[in-house]
């Protein structure tokens, strides 16, 4: 049963493809959230107090003070975030009618095990790395092609993934948003093209996606090198 929230739900976030879903979802379901910044260049994810309610040091995460039973609970991982706030709020996540409910897991799933991870290493080597591997980048460049080719597939004859629009296409289009830089010509994948400026020209898309902005741009990751040791290369503390 979809419910209603009084007290503000705590979201741990840095702007990024992986916190922009949790922010879209926040502001299509309208509820009332409140941002504490993890500025994960300059290691605020690695802090005692975060690593209580994300142990694998990454956010997004939530605390929702009204969690099951009236009491708070916390959620880490962005996937699980989404389906946590879509069951609670009864909203872009349809879990009464099952053959709805698989489809829209399976592309969350495959935006969780693919298409995020993938573009990940796709703009690591070809931004991040200190050394430019020709066969690191023509690979996770290869396979971003191929997964907007999934995605392109997917949404011919389609408005969305799972044909309404749910979590799936919100976790998705934050990645998405960076196609230029990971050498996608977004004009070969014409109904994701389609698909994807239609999303952005959601109000509440629109919305989310300038929360934090501010405080992104005070460092730059490309030329910030005290940043990138806390981001990469990191072993088990």
């Amino acid at each position: 049963m979809a419910q209603t929230q009084t007290a503000p739900i705590e979201l741990h976030y840095w702007p990024t493809p992986n916190g922009w879903k949790v922010t879209i979802l926040l502001e299509e379901l309208g509820v009332p959230y409140h941002v504490n910044f993890v500025n994960i260049g300059a290691g605020d994810q690695f802090k005692p107090e975060f690593l209580a309610i994300s142990p694998n040091n990454r956010m997004p995460a939530i605390v929702d003070p009204e969690g099951p039973d009236g009491k708070p609970i916390s959620v880490f991982e962005s996937g699980a975030i989404l389906m946590y706030l879509g069951r609670k709020f009864g909203k872009f996540y349809p879990v009464e009618d099952e053959r709805s409910r698989v489809a829209v897991e399976e592309w969350l799933m495959w935006q969780m095990g693919g298409f995020g991870p993938m573009l990940g290493q796709n703009h690591h080597f070809s931004n991040y790395a200190p050394e430019k591997l020709p066969y690191a980048i023509k690979r996770y460049q290869d396979e971003t092609h191929r997964l907007y080719g999934v995605l392109n597939k997917r949404l011919e004859g389609r408005d969305f993934v799972a044909d309404d629009y749910s979590i799936a296409d919100m976790a998705i289009v934050g990645w998405a948003r960076s196609w230029e830089r990971q050498s996608i010509d977004i004009n070969e994948f014409p109904n994701v093209k389609r698909w994807f400026e239609a999303i952005m020209a959601r109000p509440a898309v629109e919305r989310a996606l300038i929360v934090g902005k501010e405080e992104r741009e005070k460092f730059n990751l490309s030329s910030s090198k005290d940043a990138q040791s806390v981001l990469f290369g990191q072993r088990a503390r």
